[in-house]
């Protein structure tokens, strides 16, 4: 496995790491990479609206903190994703299948809640699945270089809202997916070793779609493992857990091995992927120690509750599958809000039992900027440069 809850960092490791000169594997006198668009690939952790357009807008209290309105986002406010763009100097990202009010001027989000890696055998209402996978989203973004420059040179309005041509090569691509695969498999009552057995395909697919982008443009790629599935209300209120099963600080272990062994499954295809990919950059983020320690540690970073959703509807972590954030029922005709939002999210890691705060976000996106949790360690203003591993 690739990580282990007693190798998991502490405040004081953090420090540690920043503090540190990077590995000699970099290239210390590199520029900051100029990065004037990106394209993000992934699942609910990066959609800023893509699930959202297709079927129906996330509701209120959803985005109550930052967009003070419903903005196609599962959470309370940003992403991680936006705090990427925002530290790029980049707009947030629109969504690709958005088509109100959208400007894609610095890059397109293909990301829709509820997508995974492998296309799943069920529809979107039998499930919670999006169809659109990740090699739907592969075939968006090739189709989206080519008809974006057929638009832009149609010249007025156009040109102002699509890509130019070199930022293709230039931009940096995001992408996060692979947690709903984990689901998916126990949603169908394999067991841990079955959902195993299906990662090498799993990341087979991923590994195809990256070339696919590689194929049409794609340079610097900016990949995060999944994080911890067993740590999520959701697991926890939808799957049967015994006693033994759960961890000292409340997480279900058999969940959160089966993530593990995908991050360390991707990483071996991300290491194979700079092999088969000479001209890209690749870095690999560790987001599953950082989400494994924010929960575990929570009240050391100022948050509380790490388990209980902040916007969701009674039970022991305040979340019902079928009265999930922002949920209505009708009483004497006047529909009301049963699924509200706590009274600080500011202070509360799980926004509705599957995704996170804007502050839970804010803080891990603060922890990745510098490279700390990267391989190879670059900060993301860097990870535009190729670095040759001994």
């Amino acid at each position: 496995m690739e990580a282990h809850p007693s190798r998991h960092v502490t405040l004081g490791l953090f420090i540690w790491m920043a503090s540190l000169p990077f590995s000699p594997i970099i290239l210390t006198t590199a520029s900051s990479c100029d990065f004037p668009a990106i394209f993000n690939f992934g699942d609910s952790n990066s959609d800023t609206g893509g699930l959202s357009a297709a079927f129906g807008q996330a509701p209120s209290p959803n985005g109550e903190t930052y967009f003070h309105h419903p903005a196609g986002r599962y959470s309370d406010g940003r992403l991680i994703i936006d705090f990427i763009a925002e530290s790029l100097g980049v707009p947030h990202l629109s969504a690709y299948l958005d088509s109100v009010g959208s400007n894609f001027s610095h890059g397109a989000n293909f990301a829709t809640a509820g997508s995974t890696i492998r296309p799943q055998n069920t529809t979107q209402s039998q499930s919670g699945y999006s169809p659109i996978s990740l090699n739907v989203q592969s075939v968006q973004y090739s189709d989206f270089k080519k008809r974006s420059q057929i638009v832009r040179n149609q010249g007025g309005i156009f040109e102002t809202l699509m890509p130019k041509a070199d930022y293709f090569s230039k931009a940096l691509y995001t992408i996060d997916i692979g947690q709903n695969d984990l689901t998916a498999g126990y949603k169908l009552n394999l067991t841990t070793e079955q959902v195993k057995a299906n990662v090498p395909d799993m990341l087979g697919q991923f590994s195809n779609a990256v070339k696919q982008i590689y194929a049409v443009g794609g340079r610097s790629f900016w990949i995060h493992n999944t994080g911890p599935v067993g740590c999520l209300p959701y697991s926890l209120d939808r799957f049967l857990i015994t006693a033994a099963q759960m961890d000292k600080y409340g997480c279900a272990t058999p969940f959160n091995e089966v993530s593990q062994f995908f991050n360390h499954r991707l990483k071996e295809a991300v290491v194979q992927l700079r092999k088969d990919l000479p001209q890209a950059a690749i870095t690999y983020v560790d987001m599953y120690s950082l989400k494994y320690t924010l929960t575990t540690q929570a009240k050391k970073f100022g948050f509380k509750q790490p388990f209980v959703a902040c916007c969701g509807h009674g039970g022991k972590y305040n979340y019902n599958s079928q009265r999930r954030c922002g949920a209505k029922i009708t009483v004497n005709g006047t529909e009301v809000v049963i699924a509200n939002s706590c009274k600080d999210p500011s202070v509360r890691i799980i926004w509705d039992g599957v995704h996170f705060t804007e502050a839970a976000n804010k803080w891990i996106f603060q922890q990745i900027v510098n490279g700390s949790f990267s391989d190879p360690p670059v900060p993301l203003k860097m990870a535009c440069h190729r670095t040759e591993h001994p």
